[in-house]
Formats: C-alpha cells, structure tokens, sequence
C-alpha cells in the first residue's frame, strides 16, 4: 500500500505510542501512574449526566442531527455573553465543533492553500501544527521563550512570513506552557492580524482552569478581534465531557460560515444527546466549574511541591491542568558525566542528541519508576529540556509518583 504524501508528512502522535508503552507494561503487571494525556477523570455534574441519560434514552435523538439546534447556538451566546461580556449572533457567528480537536485539524483547510503558510505557536499542542500540515501548508514557527513569559513575540516573526500567512494559531492560558497573556499581548495580537491581513484562531480551551483567585477573559473580547478571528472553547475539561466531544466556534461571521461550509461536507453534526448536554452544562448551575478548579489547584499543589521537595524543582502553574517542568538539572549532569549528551538544555551536543532527550528521560520514568509523562520535544522545537505532567491523578497517586520517581534513582 503507497500512502498519500500528506499521511507521510505526518507522524504517529505522541499520545498513541504512549500508550501503546502503557499497555505493554500493564500487560506484565506492573503499574502504571500516567500523566501523560490530559484526559480529565473529574466526571460532569449530576445534572449534565441526567441530561444526557434522559436524551439518550428518547429513541428520536438518534436521527442525523445535520446541523446545530437553535436552543443549543442560543445557550452558547448567552454563555458567552454573561461569562466574558461578549455578544454574538446565534445564527452567523457561532457554530459547533465535534470537539476543539476536529476543528484545529480542520480550520486551515478552510483558508490556506498548499504553499501559503500558517503561524504556529512553538512549543504547541500537536494538532495546531497538525492542521495546517494536513491542509499542505508551510508551517512557520512562532517561538515561546520563558524569558518573555512564553509570549509570542510578533516582532520576531519575518515579514516574509507574516505576508504569506493565512492563519495563525494562538492559545492562552497555554497548553504545554501553562502561560497566561494580558490586555497588551491582545491588543498587539489584534494590530498583526489587521496589519498583516491574517486570519486569528485563539483556542480558549482552558479558560475555567486559571489558579489563584485571577480571571481569565476572552480574546473575543477585545476591539477590533471580531474582524480577524475566532475563538475555539470546549466543554472538555471545564465539565468534564471530553469524551462527549463537545466544543464551539465563534466568531468572524466569514471565517464561522466555512467552517459551517467544509464541516457540511464532512459530518452528519453533533448527536444530538450530546446538545442536550452542552445545553444543561452552560445554562445550568455553575459550582460545578468551580469545583473543578479547586480540584486541579489542589492537585498542583500537590504535584509541584512533592516533585520540588526530591530535587526536581517545579513552578506552579497559573493555569490549566498541566506543570510544563524544566528536566532535573541532576539528569542533566548524568548524562553529560556517562557521555549520553545534554544539549537540549544548553550542551554542545549533536541535534540529534538534543531531539531525543526529552525523550529519553520520559521512557526512564515509566521504566524505572512506573510514571508516564510527555516528552517536550513532542510539542515542537522549543519544547526540547521539558515534559509535560498532567494533572489528571487524584491526590494520592500523584504523592504516589512522587515517592516512585524519588525511589528509582533517575535523578
């Protein structure tokens, strides 16, 4: 069988050869404490679920759903407006996503052609690259520096580049970095795209899950943002429905209508069980988002402060459901004293040394400690020196990770 150049253009992601090591290992009986994939084990609330079991069990919710329901479209833009002050038209500027995954995947078909370029953030998630890969575009990375917060800096992006983009990819609070931008970083965000004709999707998947008593906003709702972009938001890990996958567009009317156009083409929408569901969650009682906050604050804590305590020091993020952790500075010395290389946090290795050593020190948790993390190199270029922890274990099995990574002698 001969592939299509685009499936080769594309690796196996990270997430599937993870587990694909997690599984071998349970087969052996031994145990595993993953936190590698975000996936949420905090459930919806009990008024969701009766929701969704009351609609699945009316057998005429089972038909096509072909296109978004008028209460569902009008309870996302009452959220919108009374969450984050931002108004939109029901029927032009918001549209349904079977997830916020299948819509990154998608989005950059709707606007790039093959040769055009699209601006990725760098380090990112893995399908904001994906996307504009898929849709045969030249992808330009956008680097991330802890020195500036892991903000982008727009005026280190070439002109070249900016001229040529269609798209580009944008996320606060930032997954892999857990980083947050303020007014100023929108506001410049808003003056590239107009300067540069550039279409913006901000992906606001974590907007719920900001720490320590500060507020997160969205970028919608900033001047001018309504004439260059949309935002991404999703019920995923806010209300625990990330298998569900449920998630929204809204936005720019143009860039919202083909998104309606292509997704026309390609799905029959969502189950409509499911849009009973979106419904309840967003228009119904509240506390349960905020005790989902309080849980993965509380789980932070926990993580980052055991991790620091055995020499593997953690700063504690200021949001979402991840710690983005710089590789121990003692692994760094091990490698560099048994000649393995540590040029991914500043050696003088070869590149390829430095591609694999986030790696590396991932595959010698799980073998030695049971622990499951994602390399940094997984998320691009930059992410090289990190790994991603997921806080998706309960409180005692993340002091039970600690206690195994500070028993196996990795670091």
């Amino acid at each position: 069988m001969v592939y299509a150049d685009r499936l080769n253009n594309l690796g196996e992601g990270i997430f599937s050869k993870l587990l694909e090591i997690k599984r071998r290992r349970i087969a052996c009986g031994e145990r595993v404490i993953d936190l590698s994939v975000g996936t949420p084990n905090i459930p919806p609330a009990p008024h969701v679920v009766e929701t969704l079991c009351k609609a699945a069990s009316d057998g005429k919710n089972y038909v096509y759903a072909i296109s978004d329901q008028e209460e569902l479209l009008g309870a996302v833009a009452a959220w919108y407006d009374r969450r984050f002050g931002v108004k939109t038209d029901p029927d032009t500027q918001i549209c349904s996503l079977l997830g916020s995954q299948e819509g990154l995947a998608h989005i950059a078909l709707t606007l790039a052609n093959e040769g055009d370029v699209v601006l990725v953030p760098d380090p990112c998630y893995p399908v904001f690259a994906d996307g504009g890969t898929i849709a045969g575009a030249k992808l330009h990375y956008m680097p991330m520096k802890r020195d500036n917060g892991y903000l982008i800096r727009f005026d280190d992006i070439p002109a070249d580049a900016a001229r040529r983009a269609k798209l580009m990819v944008v996320s606060y609070p930032n997954n892999p970095t857990t980083a947050m931008a303020g007014d100023a970083f929108y506001r410049e965000l808003v003056a590239f795209a107009k300067e540069f004709d550039i279409a913006v999707l901000h992906d606001n998947a974590y907007s719920e899950l900001v720490f320590d008593g500060r507020e997160c906003g969205s970028f919608l709702a900033y001047p001018g943002a309504m004439d260059v972009g949309v935002e991404f938001n999703s019920l995923s890990k806010s209300y625990g429905l990330a298998g569900a996958r449920i998630g929204f567009c809204l936005g720019n009317g143009d860039l919202v209508r083909g998104m309606k156009k292509l997704k026309s083409n390609m799905d029959y929408g969502m189950f409509l069980p499911f849009q009973k569901a979106a419904i309840a969650a967003i228009s119904g009682p509240q506390e349960c988002v905020a005790a989902t906050r309080r849980a993965y604050e509380g789980r932070r804590d926990v993580l980052c402060e055991g991790f620091s305590s055995i020499g593997w020091p953690m700063e504690k993020p200021q949001a979402t459901m991840f710690v983005w952790a710089k590789i121990p500075e003692a692994y760094l010395h091990r490698c560099a004293a048994d000649g393995s290389g540590a040029s991914g946090a500043g050696g003088d290795e070869s590149a390829g040394a430095a591609k694999s050593l986030s790696m590396r020190f991932s595959l010698e948790l799980i073998e030695k400690a049971g622990v499951m993390v994602t390399p940094g190199n997984a998320f691009g270029p930059s992410g090289e020196g990190y790994v991603r922890l997921a806080l998706v274990q309960d409180a005692d099995a993340i002091r039970d990770a600690v206690e195994a990574v500070r028993a196996s002698g990795v670091f």
